[in-house]
């Protein structure tokens, strides 16, 4: 398939809005990309450099040893699959997969052969003679792809494919499009603002916002290691918690709760006695039965989990609300007290915002 290096790109607009600052990445043959990170980031237009379909600014795309920062989208050997499927509605499924071969004028025999083999992976061989009309939207999409597949690109680019589609639809998509880039070993940048997407999907995640990489790594990486609150906040679903709280003889003390260090949290904080830093926890590295009192005001259950919803020790400050994710089914009431220990934490420099790195 194709390995893929961005060094250094920026975008930067005619009216001197920067996008894109200082865009980095080497991409291994193979491999699963996933851009992450809120609206505006500048995910989709790093894909859209990628594609062709924007100009870069600044620096070099160099694709299997090549630099293409020049070359027009048509000559890069690229699939793109976007978030409005872009299908012809006056053709059939067939013709629409068939449709960018029929432009090169390949072979009528060699077109279907790849298109009955892409509708055979995708499970459309009986929606062939259809309209797309006729078809479901997470159909609608498999087409796109589809589309893609028989050009058999160096590289599939996708846009936020999932957006249009409800949950439902989203989780199994998901799950196609994971299978289709194991089936066929091929590189792919997808672009997506849902975590979920990034954290099932993605070889490695990069994590963007404003314009700037924030974190490059795998799933695994970005949820056990967060670089900075930026990334701690955007990856895990509930968001982690987060508290100031004052480094203190082998404790941490907040505004309503006093939690002790391990050796080698202490060890880790050493340069920061006497100092505040940024606690984290998230949701599900709480469990009950321990001395930090919340009183709850919601309660969620989620089946083999439950969301309890409170602020620490009766607290009404929005710096001491709290959700914990406990195990079980959970009934408790609003202005029940239940008390929680952590069981995993993370500590960020209150001033850079940047991981202290060796907390556990």
């Amino acid at each position: 398939m194709a390995e893929l290096s961005l060094q250094h790109i920026d975008k930067i607009y005619d009216n001197n809005v920067q996008a894109v600052f200082d865009f980095n990445l080497d991409m291994k043959d193979g491999e699963f990309i996933v851009l992450v990170g809120p609206s505006g980031c500048g995910k989709s237009t790093t894909l859209r450099m990628v594609a062709g379909l924007e100009d870069i600014s600044n620096g070099k795309l160099i694709l299997d040893g090549r630099d293409i920062t020049q070359t027009p989208a048509k000559d890069r050997d690229m699939a793109m699959v976007f978030q409005s499927y872009a299908l012809y509605g006056h053709m059939t499924i067939y013709e629409n997969m068939a449709f960018s071969l029929t432009l090169r004028k390949e072979n009528p025999n060699v077109i279907h052969k790849k298109v009955l083999a892409a509708a055979e992976i995708l499970g459309l061989t009986e929606q062939l003679n259809k309209k797309p009309s006729q078809l479901s939207g997470g159909q609608r999409q498999r087409v796109a792809m589809g589309r893609s597949i028989v050009r058999n690109p160096k590289l599939f680019l996708f846009d936020e494919p999932l957006s249009n589609l409800d949950a439902k639809l989203r989780g199994a998509t998901r799950r196609e499009i994971l299978l289709l880039h194991k089936r066929l070993g091929a590189s792919m940048m997808y672009v997506t603002h849902d975590q979920t997407e990034a954290l099932t999907l993605a070889d490695r995640i990069v994590c963007m916002s404003m314009g700037h990489v924030q974190q490059i790594g795998t799933p695994l990486e970005l949820y056990d290691h967060p670089a900075n609150l930026f990334v701690a906040s955007f990856i895990g679903l509930p968001p982690m918690n987060f508290f100031d709280v004052k480094v203190e003889n082998g404790f941490l003390n907040g505004a309503q709760f006093r939690t002790k260090l391990t050796p080698e949290e202490a060890a880790t904080l050493k340069r920061y006695e006497g100092k505040t830093i940024t606690l984290g926890i998230r949701p599900e590295n709480m469990v009950a039965g321990g001395d930090i009192p919340v009183k709850v005001f919601s309660n969620e259950n989620l089946g083999m989990n439950t969301l309890v919803h409170g602020h620490i020790n009766g607290s009404k400050l929005a710096s001491d609300k709290i959700t914990a994710k406990l195990r079980g089914w959970c009934d408790y009431g609003e202005g029940d007290v239940v008390k929680v220990n952590f069981t995993r934490k993370h500590f960020f420099d209150k001033e850079t915002t940047k991981a202290i790195e060796g907390g556990k």
